[in-house]
C-alpha cells in the first residue's frame, strides 16, 4: 500500500522519484499463514489468473512450512445499483453471483462458466463513467450471457427478470428462444 498522494516521504529510485510504501502504526499488513498466523511468509509463485483479472500467488510459512494460495484482484471503483423503484445500493458481485447460480442450479454449467460470465458482466457494467447502472441494464447483460450458455438457465433467469406472471409469458419466451 502506498501513501495518499501529499503525504509521506519519497525515495530516489533508478532516477526517478517515488513514493515510498509505509505501515500504518499498529497495524501490520503483511499475509498471515492460515494455519499458524505466522506474518512471515513468503511469495514462492506468481501467476495471472482469471484471463488477466487476477493474480494467483503461492505462499509458504517458513515457521510451519504450509503453503496457501492467495488471490489479488483489482479493487473497482464504488458502483451504485438503481432498483427499479428507484432506491440505490452499492454493487454486490456475491448477489449477482447468487442470482446467476441459482439460475444455472442442476444445470451442466460449471462455476468457472460462471465466473467468467461475471467478470464479463462487470467488466461491460463498470465502462460506465457515471458509476451507476441499473438493474435492468444488469439483467440485460446477464440474459445475453446466459442465453449464449444454457437456455434453461435463460428462462429460469428471465421468469424472474421479466417478471412472468403465467404459462403464456413462459410459452412467449420460449417462442422467441427458439426463433434465434
Amino acid at each position: 500500500m502506498l501513501r495518499p498522494p501529499g503525504r509521506g516521504k519519497s525515495v530516489l529510485l533508478a532516477g526517478r522519484r517515488m513514493l515510498r510504501p509505509f505501515r500504518r502504526t499498529g497495524q501490520d499488513d503483511r499475509m498471515k499463514c492460515p494455519n499458524c498466523a505466522s506474518p512471515d511468509t513468503r511469495v514462492i509463485n506468481s501467476r495471472p489468473a482469471n484471463a488477466g483479472e487476477s493474480i494467483r500467488r503461492r505462499r509458504e510459512c517458513p515457521v510451519c512450512q504450509t503453503r496457501f494460495t492467495t488471490y489479488e484482484i483489482i479493487e473497482k471503483a464504488e458502483m451504485t445499483v438503481i432498483k427499479r423503484n428507484g432506491s440505490t445500493a452499492p454493487y454486490s458481485r456475491e448477489r449477482l453471483q447468487h442470482g446467476i447460480e441459482k439460475a444455472c442450479r442442476k444445470r451442466p454449467v460449471s462455476a468457472a462458466q460462471i465466473e467468467a460470465l461475471v467478470n464479463g458482466i462487470e467488466r461491460d457494467a463498470f465502462q460506465n463513467p457515471h458509476k451507476e447502472v441499473t438493474t435492468e441494464q444488469l439483467g440485460r447483460l446477464v440474459l445475453k450471457r446466459l442465453k449464449e450458455i444454457d437456455q434453461v438457465a435463460y428462462l429460469r433467469f428471465a421468469s424472474v427478470y421479466k417478471q412472468f406472471r403465467d404459462l403464456h409469458d413462459f410459452n412467449t419466451e420460449i417462442r422467441s428462444l427458439l426463433k434465434d
